[in-house]
């Protein structure tokens, strides 16, 4: 997998170098809250291979945001289920490279106040409605916050744009 993302602009950043992007960021308008966000989204190509996208998102609650991206391809999948469980993997992979390097850069800086979050691609809607369950536990197993369809935006927005 890639260990460096791009900004919406198409720079390509190392994952200390998004931490710092979102510190200033939130810096900026240190009486607002925050939100960052990991989600991911994937589509399946001919081949059976896929192509995923992972999404980084901080939302200044109630005044806009910034994103970073990265993709990648990975081997064959021959169900959605499969293909479902690896993009919360992933997701949940880059929420815990991400939180550490955030919780590095608290360290003797005031931050303002922030929540995190994991967005999964998958809803009541459609065929992705038999693997919520799942989905929502392998993520809550985690400790982390989810959101699915329709309040996931990293994934099935943001991360969706770049596949």
């Amino acid at each position: 997998m890639p260990v460096t993302f791009c900004s919406s602009l198409g720079i390509q950043l190392r994952v200390d170098e998004v931490v710092h992007e979102i510190v200033e960021f939130m810096k900026a308008d240190p009486k607002r809250s925050y939100t960052i966000v990991i989600g991911t989204d994937s589509q399946g190509l001919a081949d059976k291979t896929a192509d995923f996208v992972t999404a980084i998102v901080v939302h200044r609650v109630g005044n806009g945001g910034r994103y970073f991206w990265r993709r990648f391809e990975l081997g064959k999948f021959y169900t959605l289920r499969d293909r479902i469980i690896r993009e919360v993997i992933i997701s949940l992979e880059a929420a815990h490279i991400l939180l550490e390097e955030l919780k590095a850069a608290e360290r003797g800086n005031l931050m303002p106040h922030w929540e995190f979050e994991i967005h999964a691609d998958v809803g009541t809607n459609g065929p992705t409605n038999a693997l919520i369950q799942e989905v929502v536990g392998m993520i809550r197993a985690s400790n982390f916050e989810v959101k699915t369809k329709p309040e996931s935006y990293a994934a099935s927005s943001v991360a969706d744009r770049h596949t």
